[in-house]
């Protein structure tokens, strides 16, 4: 299938059938398709656009919302994983490290490089003896070598005084000599959606979210020949010869459906984050905290006027949907940062995500579990893909669709056989340059979210002037943004326009609440939501986050305590 043409500066070609529900659910019932995806989290939009791509017709179905899963409560990170170095993966790091270069040319608008301090501290309960401070030597020079000196920066040694510089809040008195390398930093929510986009609007992918799988059909000699789907209360046929199951934590669920048995492949393991603000910590660069006596560690980010703080990575036996965060979770994550000396008052979002890890014999904690992605193929045409992480999508994507290729054979004669991603740039990646470096601190905001379809945007706010006021009270988003997501990119709810489409949730848990009716409203019209469906969501999403904020056992916090800036380092 040809790509659409785009011209750089031209307005984005978005329009009825691109990516609009309504017809992406009329084609789910009458086009037939190559291959079905289960699943809208990362993995399965990259899945999507990997087969898009390549000529397969390609349809994806999401239950909840894009990256409603794991894929929106990540660490935001685009990255190598130097502690995988310690556990002897070092082609996983290679292998990360070079889809992280290959993410900041295809989506520069969404991932942003960000030097990463590892400081060394002395003493008594030190979060790194110094005496280990000539492995983390080794360890940086290994990370440099498989693939972190591709970005042209290599890891430099800092004197104590050059790392309070960048933290001061870290203890002068342990502070040895410390390290400085480079990562990246990815708002995970808006690069899922932006590979949704992309399968759509550039290859004619379908794409819709609010569809849940029921059933998977087969033929007389047991394989795929379609599957149904359930949206909106009502059973969807779709005909396809392939499915690619990326559920992610789900996958069982799906595996179930086609095997007739729980394979029972998964481990969950839980990560939280918290939000706090950045005058309370007070880093310029990304920091890396191991936490003493856990041979753990935690991501310290800034975020605007924001730092961001985790993640566990725990065990998880509980509901898969909507994990929490417990007050034992911001414990942990308060003791590891002890020494700057913030509490539960300063924690101002929380979110807690579950990694999709892949079982194996004897393993011990998931912190140690391996972070490669399996392809598992069954008979019938189902073509599972688990585990791996954020900044491999692209190749675990390609390697899921080999798999399908393989399956299908010479039914899709014309095909390309291997996948087209590597150089394919994402929507709004062209144009982003110019833009970014605009003095108007709104068109700057919007083009590190956007991109070159930030005219699109702003063209809402040209023709009602209201629609550049603040979305929520202290952060840079604007109403127009909200107008957007609903137009064009697939939104249903205040809770998608707050949490995924914005991070608002993230950011302002109580102020996002405090906007949220004003959002309704503001939405309801192009939804063609009544009063009382407006209101009941407004609702919805304040009692979501009541719910988040007692069972992490936090105080309420001012709604204009925070007030962000318009140059976010991150997301």
């Amino acid at each position: 299938m040809p790509r659409r043409p785009h011209l750089a500066g031209a307005p984005p070609m978005i329009g009825p059938g691109w990516f609009d529900r309504e017809d992406a659910l009329r084609r789910l019932a009458d086009d037939p398709f190559d291959v079905l995806v289960v699943g809208g989290g990362i993995t399965g939009v990259g899945v999507a656009l990997d087969a898009a791509s390549r000529g397969l017709r390609t349809a994806l179905v999401e239950r909840g919302d894009f990256a409603s899963g794991t894929s929106s409560k990540s660490s935001k990170l685009a990255h190598g994983g130097l502690r995988y170095l310690q556990q002897g993966e070092i082609r996983l790091v290679y292998q990360a490290l070079h889809e992280r270069q290959r993410l900041r040319h295809n989506a520069p608008h969404l991932v942003k490089l960000l030097p990463f301090l590892l400081p060394v501290l002395t003493g008594k309960g030190s979060v790194i003896p110094k005496k280990l401070s000539r492995a983390l030597g080794i360890s940086m020079w290994m990370y440099d070598l498989t693939g972190g000196a591709r970005i042209g920066k290599l890891h430099e040694r800092i004197s104590a005084e050059e790392t309070l510089a960048h933290m001061p809040t870290l203890p002068e008195d342990k502070l040895a000599a410390s390290y400085l390398y480079y990562d990246a930093t990815v708002d995970d929510a808006r690069l899922t959606l932006t590979v949704a986009r992309t399968a759509a609007i550039e290859f004619g992918a379908v794409a819709a979210n609010g569809v849940s799988l029921v059933g998977i059909d087969k033929d007389a000699k047991g394989q795929v020949q379609g599957a149904t789907v359930l949206a909106d209360g009502e059973e969807i046929r779709v005909r396809c010869r392939a499915v690619v199951n990326a559920a992610g934590v789900w996958s069982d669920e799906v595996r179930h459906l086609d095997e007739g048995v729980d394979p029972d492949s998964i481990r969950p393991a839980k990560g939280i984050h918290i939000t706090v603000p950045w005058g309370k910590v007070r880093n310029d660069v990304a920091v890396v905290v191991p936490v003493p006596q856990d041979k753990r560690s935690v991501f310290v980010v800034p975020w605007g006027d924001l730092t961001y703080i985790g993640t566990t990575d725990t065990d998880y036996d509980g509901p898969l949907d909507d994990p929490a965060c417990t007050e034992e979770d911001v414990d942990y994550l308060l003791r590891a940062m002890k020494f700057t000396g913030i509490t539960r008052a300063d924690v101002v979002g929380t979110w807690a995500g579950l990694r999709p890890l892949v079982k194996s014999k004897g393993s011990g904690k998931t912190a140690d579990l391996s972070r490669r992605h399996k392809v598992n193929p069954s008979e019938s045409g189902v073509v599972t893909i688990t585990g791996g992480k954020l900044t491999t999508y692209r190749e675990m994507a390609a390697d899921t669709v080999d798999a399908v290729v393989e399956h299908l054979g010479s039914a899709i004669d014309g095909v390309a056989k291997r996948s087209r991603t590597k150089k394919l740039r994402l929507r709004g990646a062209e144009g982003y340059d110019a833009l970014a470096l605009d003095a108007d601190p709104v068109i700057a905001h919007l083009a590190n979210r956007y991109g070159g379809e930030t005219a699109t945007v702003l063209a809402l706010a040209d023709a009602d002037p209201s629609l550049r006021e603040p979305l929520v009270e202290g952060l840079p988003y604007i109403r127009a943004e909200a107008v957007y997501a609903v137009r064009y990119e697939m939104a249903r709810s205040v809770d998608d326009v707050l949490s995924r489409r914005t991070r608002a949730r993230l950011l302002a848990r109580d102020a996002s609440a405090a906007a949220a009716g004003d959002v309704a409203d503001l939405i309801a019209p192009i939804l063609g939501l009544t009063a009382d469906e407006a209101a009941e969501q407004a609702a919805t999403y304040r009692a979501a986050v009541e719910l988040e904020r007692t069972q992490a056992g936090l105080p309420e916090t001012a709604l204009e305590a925070v007030s962000l800036g318009e140059d976010l380092l991150a997301p």
